[in-house]
């Protein structure tokens, strides 16, 4: 193959047998549990980039089935949103995730620079109640629970919560590793978003994922 072929075809890993069609991607019927916790505000500070700053102590911790995803079919994610500001704006700095499928795990890393790894995120109602779990390999590390559909929300609202920006810290080794070859934040917003219902209620919350610095 020669180099010309190379760039022209190249756009995911592996080069001849992608994991993942080339976009745009839709995502519809998505199903958001998010539950809001307060936490220390300099652990925040310890994990969130700079420019971005940390403008309260505050972790969203996220649910979300993606039943129908263009190109990385039917999964669900899982993991932690720390509110920040950037610019005079307010948004989101995605900190970790967890999901249960490849493709997705490929190019949310290799597109955006999500920061995704191997897990088995649940999202289920049992009942009267909305049940979220997470377990890594034998190990069940986050779990949360709300009443279902206790009190509706203004979709208005809403829909402007979902269309705030959020960013990412996409990270590409050099071969060596010695230092990273990439290393930028990414900002991301949703596009075209329809709010087809959306409800709060009581939670309760148990987690040893915990945010951490190496």
């Amino acid at each position: 193959m020669k180099a010309t072929d190379v760039v022209r075809n190249a756009f995911a890993m592996p080069l001849t047998s992608p994991s993942y069609p080339k976009g745009p991607y839709r995502f519809v019927n998505r199903e958001f549990f998010i539950v809001t916790y307060r936490t220390d505000i300099d652990a925040l500070r310890a994990v969130v980039p700079e420019p971005l700053q940390v403008i309260e102590p505050v972790v969203k911790y996220e649910f979300i089935r993606m039943p129908d995803s263009t190109g990385f079919g039917d999964y669900t994610e899982t993991g932690q949103a720390v509110p920040v500001e950037f610019d005079g704006r307010k948004g989101g700095y995605v900190h970790a995730m967890f999901l249960n499928d490849d493709s997705p795990i490929s190019g949310g890393r290799e597109i955006w620079g999500f920061p995704k790894k191997l897990g088995e995120p649940r999202m289920r109602v049992e009942k009267d109640t909305l049940v979220g779990t997470l377990d890594v390999g034998s190990v069940q590390v986050a779990s949360a629970t709300m009443g279902y559909k206790h009190r509706a929300l203004d979709h208005v609202k809403v829909a402007r919560t979902l269309a705030a920006p959020s960013w990412l810290l996409k990270i590409i080794p050099d071969v060596d590793c010695a230092r990273p070859r990439i290393c930028e934040l990414v900002e991301y917003c949703l596009e075209d978003v329809t709010v087809k219902g959306a409800w709060e209620g009581p939670a309760g919350w148990n987690c040893i994922l915990m945010l951490s610095r190496r």
